[in-house]
């Protein structure tokens, strides 16, 4: 009868680490942005702000993945129901609609990203990962960052993706 107990202990543990060893999948959408003296900026203005909506999604994802938090699923599958949704919505507020991706995707987990911009010098990075089998926020994040540059932007992503892996976020 110990013999079966431990074994079935060992078995426990074997699942419990093969399951935590193995990340959630992640589909992780672009990030949008919130200004709303946008349409009063000059157009390089806006195009500076886009490329950096670029820069910064593409290190959110190289971060999840090279620390391991997150394998983050190639969007291709789901790039025409993804341009149609974003046609017609703000992904981090369409009802839902963000689920339908994630399991076009087959993914465990979706993450919607936004920056707002508060003035030219105060931005906020934010990150809402929620269950595409539940639809619920799993969790959500925010830094504030000072400076509208690069590095300022990167550091805000960085440091975003230091406090969900600070706290396990991505283990639940």
């Amino acid at each position: 009868m110990l013999r079966l107990i431990t074994l079935l202990a060992f078995a426990g543990l074997a699942c419990a680490l093969a399951s935590a060893a193995q990340p959630k999948s992640l589909a992780l959408m672009d990030f949008e942005l919130i200004d709303e003296m946008r349409a009063f900026a000059s157009e390089q203005a806006r195009q500076e702000v886009d490329r950096r909506l670029v820069l910064i999604t593409a290190e959110l994802a190289k971060e999840l993945e090279r620390r391991g938090m997150y394998r983050v699923l190639d969007r291709a599958p789901a790039a025409q129901l993804i341009e149609r949704l974003k046609a017609s919505y703000e992904l981090r507020a369409c009802n839902g609609c963000e689920i339908d991706i994630g399991k076009a995707l087959g993914a465990e987990r979706i993450a919607l990203c936004w920056v707002q911009k508060v003035s030219n010098l105060i931005l906020n990075i934010n990150i809402e990962v929620r269950s595409v089998a539940t639809g619920e926020t799993v969790y959500a994040k925010s830094v504030d960052i000072r400076g509208n540059t690069d590095e300022a932007w990167l550091r805000g992503v960085r440091r975003l993706v230091d406090n969900i892996q600070e706290r396990n976020h991505h283990l639940r």
